[in-house]
């Protein structure tokens, strides 16, 4: 990317977007949700991974993006124009089940140290003080596949211990993860507004990988309820490039996601 102009003329939406996208390698299949995930995925193939394959959880598989008329959901129609094929939505989550899925996106309301996601309820599970739309797929993803998780960096959201575990990341930490069964995926990367971070490859708790442009480490702590694990080399993610946020522009040229 240094080679091309970076600019700081952008959204939050664009900065995830971009991170995303960065993190995609030709050839993955990727199982993706409309919004930022679909924005970063459809970014990667455009400049870095042309052989990128995207899978809906409602059955569809390999789709064309087409360039301002993105889906306002994986249910609707516009997700299948051109794809290769199409599928239930179980035979998509029985190729999760057989290893063909390499990365999936998954969010919540609460993400603890050890990459655990919450969307099912907050509060105590006998008389939750608010109850959230649950799993949908993001239990088979979590479980099955690498995920990278997309989180707004805030305090309520970042907590040592999740309510309730929806999607699994690497559960109590070390080696608890396979011990329950679950011998592939774990949580590839957690992108938010302020950083990204990877887990420790022996605690596996949430390690700062890089820090987005004009972010400083402080204001990483101070948003969230617990301290993760600071490396002596953090880098400084390189600002999304002119190039980037054209194309990103050009597939959402309404803005329907790009807020």
């Amino acid at each position: 990317m240094g080679k091309h102009q970076a600019t700081d003329a952008y959204t939050t939406s664009e900065l995830l977007s971009v991170m995303c996208s960065r993190v995609m390698r030709d050839g993955l299949i990727i199982f993706a949700g409309v919004g930022v995930p679909l924005l970063g995925a459809t970014l990667a193939q455009r400049l870095n991974a042309p052989s990128l394959t995207i899978l809906f959880e409602g059955g569809i598989i390999g789709p064309f993006i087409q360039p301002g008329r993105l889906p306002p959901s994986t249910n609707e129609m516009r997700t299948a124009e051109k794809a290769n094929m199409l599928l239930s939505p179980t035979d998509v989550l029985a190729l999760l089940q057989r290893g063909y899925v390499d990365i999936g996106f998954i969010g919540g309301a609460q993400i603890d140290q050890y990459g655990n996601v919450n969307s099912s309820y907050l509060g105590d599970h006998r008389q939750p003080s608010t109850r959230l739309p649950g799993s949908g797929g993001g239990n088979d993803i979590a479980s099955l596949a690498e995920t990278i998780v997309i989180m707004p960096h805030e305090k309520k959201r970042f907590v040592e211990t999740v309510d309730f575990i929806t999607s699994p990341g690497y559960v109590a930490g070390g080696q608890s993860r396979a011990k329950c069964g679950l011998i592939a995926g774990g949580v590839l990367k957690v992108i938010t507004n302020l950083c990204v971070f990877d887990c420790h490859p022996q605690t596996r708790r949430l390690s700062v990988s890089a820090l987005h442009p004009g972010v400083k480490i402080d204001a990483v702590l101070d948003n969230m309820g617990f301290r993760p694990d600071i490396p002596d080399n953090i880098v400084v993610s390189e600002p999304p490039s002119l190039e980037e946020l054209s194309i990103l522009r050009g597939i959402d040229p309404t803005r329907m996601y790009l807020k």
